[in-house]
């Protein structure tokens, strides 16, 4: 079966390696999808985040990355996907996904959702973490993948 896992991955971190990760060995095929949203600024622009995920997901023979800006239920229909993986760190990503999801099936009957909670090692990551982390001088490089720490690091070098 194949299944979406979605997300801005601004940057891609180890908890949504561990996701991937998790959801690999479970399933035939992963399209991880960077998804750019308008309405948000990216540190990295699209093709910079599906590289980083590229490099990140390397090692795994049955994951695929895409982008889009379109809408989740258009990218599943257009194609054939009938169930997205999303990950859990707190009560209020629940909330934000459940709503998401709810919109998903409303638009998409045919479509699932189902979530897999985060690893307690990585429940309290965030891309927006590691930036905040990166931008003040601390240590982030054991919250991203190798690759993707010495792309923080040109990024920070080039402000």
């Amino acid at each position: 079966m194949k299944v979406l896992y979605t997300g801005s991955f601004d940057p891609i971190t180890v908890g949504h390696m561990d996701i991937i990760n998790r959801i690999s060995r479970n399933f035939d095929e992963i399209v991880v999808t960077v998804f750019n949203n308008i309405e948000k600024k990216y540190w990295f622009d699209i093709e910079e985040r599906c590289e980083m995920v590229r490099q990140a997901t390397s090692h795994l023979n049955n994951v695929k990355v895409d982008f889009t800006e379109g809408l989740v239920v258009d990218y599943c229909e257009k194609n054939n996907i009938k169930l997205i993986v999303r990950g859990l760190r707190a009560v209020s990503d629940y909330e934000y996904e459940l709503a998401i999801s709810s919109i998903n099936k409303h638009l998409n009957k045919d479509l699932e959702t189902i979530f897999l909670v985060a690893s307690s090692e990585y429940s309290f990551l965030s891309s927006s973490m590691v930036k905040d982390v990166a931008e003040h001088g601390g240590v982030f490089e054991d919250l991203v993948p190798e690759y993707v720490g010495q792309e923080i690091h040109k990024k920070l070098r080039r402000k």
